[in-house]
């Protein structure tokens, strides 16, 4: 091989390696943190910004005015954004948008009544035709037809739930408080925080107006008392855990076929006295290693668990965090974590270990007027 050879193959294998370095060393992606609020003070709807995981630096995008989009849930496409708008008196009502996920620019494309008061919760099925909402004080739950551009039929089936709890100030009737599409695309499970119970419906999303039938059981009850308010999925969908505001307890199942099996039942609120607890939110690393929960009202703390093969929960820490910590979200890699406080007005960001599961807080936060949920889209360039 002569010398010009060598050196033209030198460089050549000079500059893959340079490819290589290139590619190792890119910048993770940006992403797009989606934040509802509560507008009855300075907030004026959803806020957008720009986060970046290697700086920490959050920069601020847009708003879409809208009126206390205080859930938001994003389509299978991250194309729409549905926010429902807590409003009493029955005059609850459900929007849409469009989201740019190059820009961050939502723009609302439709919004329909809920037919009930202070709706609290909106999730989408896989498929991203339908979207289902609830209605907290008039305790009952709503579904929707979406076209391909989000814009929202009117409600093509309405359901009410009946009953009441033990605890006399929050229990006097159903309080419908989160509704959840199960990973197989199968069943509706719906908590009701008024009168302890987790109701599994049969799901059938090409029906035009009858998408939801009673399961088998209707039901499953929780001790009298208990508040079930949201509940997670594991992503294995082997498991279920299902958050009870009242008690403050935290109850894992077996999942299988539709068929809920309880496995195990700890206090994520350990603060004294009964049925008196702020259990708010909870959610699972995208591998599934690790469980997180909100408590509010005394406790002001999130709580992280490490779930077992079996699927039952070991705690791992307790944090304090800000005031009425109310939603969080975990981004995408699994790598952050996120804590919405609403009374506080800030929304606080801690680093994951990747290995026990444990909470670093950056010191790192993004005040916003009454945050109270937080979603988080990948950008596109």
């Amino acid at each position: 091989m002569n010398l010009a050879v060598k050196k033209s193959l030198f460089l050549f294998l000079l500059f893959l390696f340079s490819l290589v370095q290139v590619k190792a060393q890119a910048p993770a992606a940006d992403y797009f943190l989606l934040v509802g609020t509560y507008t009855d003070t300075k907030s004026e709807g959803i806020y957008v910004y720009r986060f970046n995981p290697v700086t920490n630096k959050f920069t601020y995008v847009s708003t879409a005015k809208a009126e206390n989009p205080s859930y938001l849930a994003i389509s299978p496409n991250k194309k729409i954004v549905y926010a429902v708008n807590e409003n009493g008196d029955n005059k609850g009502t459900i929007s849409s948008f469009t989201f740019n996920n190059k820009t961050g620019a939502l723009k609302q494309v439709s919004k329909q009544p809920t037919n009930g008061s202070h709706p609290c919760y909106v999730d989408v099925d896989a498929s991203g035709k339908n979207v289902v909402a609830t209605n907290y004080s008039s305790g009952d739950f709503v579904m929707y037809k979406s076209s391909g551009d989000g814009s929202l039929t009117p409600a093509v089936q309405t359901i009410k739930d009946e009953g009441s709890g033990a605890v006399a100030d929050r229990q006097e009737g159903p309080h419908v408080h989160s509704a959840q599409f199960s990973p197989d695309g199968s069943f509706v499970f719906v908590a009701d925080l008024g009168n302890d119970r987790l109701y599994k419906y049969n799901f059938y999303p090409e029906s035009p107006s009858e998408v939801l039938t009673p399961g088998a059981p209707a039901f499953y009850s929780l001790p009298a008392g208990s508040g079930p308010r949201h509940f997670a999925f594991h992503p294995n969908r082997k498991y279920c855990y299902l958050l009870n505001e009242l008690s403050g307890k935290l109850v894992a199942y077996s999942y299988a076929q539709g068929e809920l099996k309880e496995l195990q039942s700890v206090a994520s609120d350990k603060t004294a006295g009964e049925n008196n607890k702020g259990c708010a939110d909870i959610h699972l690393t995208p591998n599934g290693k690790f469980l997180y929960t909100t408590n509010r009202v005394t406790s002001n703390e999130i709580v992280a668990y490490k779930v077992e093969v079996d699927g039952k929960l070991t705690e791992v820490a307790r944090y304090k965090t800000g005031t009425h910590p109310r939603n969080f979200v975990i981004d995408p890699s699994g790598k952050f974590l996120l804590v919405a406080n609403r009374d506080s007005n800030s929304i606080v960001l801690y680093k994951i270990n990747q290995e026990t599961g444990k909470l670093d807080d950056t010191k790192v936060s993004l005040t916003v007027d009454k945050p109270v949920c937080l979603k988080m889209i990948r950008t596109v360039k």
